[in-house]
């Protein structure tokens, strides 16, 4: 089912589009309804939706302005408007915002039916691209997560982008977008868990364990360590029930 937000000013209106057009059987649910542009807004920061279907008239922030800011945030998002027909002139305007059709108001069934069906395979379609993405996307975070396990000691973020073939500016920020975690929390996060299976090895020494991981100033390496675990590397060591409080 992909999601319908209803943006309209007139009660009757809402009620009627929300209840009385059978929206599940095209596959759509219209899952909230707002009665102007600023509210509608305000939800959909807060909430995924597929399609907005808008009045051009209202107050506070009006059909036309909405398509406009959805538009200018390139949110994953269509926008069909809902005109009287002295707002044609409008809906024309609003199409270059994005906004792929629009229903004469009160709305006739035939005409919702095309739109929506229409509008469904646009759909289908854009989540058959996305699915595709999303397969390219997990490899090369997989790749990126692969070559960080094989060379946290000496890692160059320009090797690693040149493998992806992306800069090293946008290889940060895709995998920032992609995982949620900065590139450097992450590398600093499998540096320290590899320091800490080092750690339980008393053959090495903590210098030479900072340097395995990549630091070549023993006192970065602590500071670092201290910061992530709470204790230092010597006090790790020290302490007999490390594993149970830090695995």
């Amino acid at each position: 089912m992909y999601n319908i937000l209803l943006v309209d000013d007139e009660k009757e209106i809402r009620y009627g589009l929300k209840n009385y057009f059978p929206w599940n059987h095209l596959g759509f649910e219209m899952v909230h309804d707002c009665e102007n542009g600023e509210k509608a807004l305000e939800y959909l920061s807060q909430n995924p939706i597929d399609v907005v279907l808008t009045d051009i008239r209202m107050p506070v922030i009006d059909g036309l302005e909405l398509a406009k800011q959805i538009y200018q945030q390139h949110q994953p998002v269509y926008t069909v408007i809902l005109s009287g027909y002295r707002d044609f002139q409008y809906a024309k305007e609003a199409l270059k915002f994005g906004v792929v059709d629009y229903i004469v108001k009160p709305g006739k069934y035939e005409e919702i039916h095309e739109v929506f069906s229409t509008l469904k395979k646009k759909l289908d379609s854009t989540l058959t691209v996305q699915s595709m993405k999303g397969n390219y996307t997990d490899n090369i975070i997989h790749t990126i997560k692969k070559y960080v396990e094989e060379h946290y000691a000496s890692i160059s973020l320009d090797d690693l982008a040149s493998l992806c073939k992306m800069s090293p500016n946008y290889l940060s920020t895709f995998f920032k977008e992609k995982t949620g975690t900065n590139f450097s929390t992450y590398l600093t996060e499998i540096r320290m868990k590899k320091a800490s299976q080092m750690l339980n090895d008393y053959d090495y020494k903590t210098y030479e364990i900072s340097q395995l991981v990549g630091y070549s100033n023993p006192k970065n390496f602590t500071r670092t360590f201290k910061k992530f675990y709470g204790i230092t590397p010597r006090e790790y060591r020290q302490s007999s029930d490390h594993h149970a409080s830090l695995q």
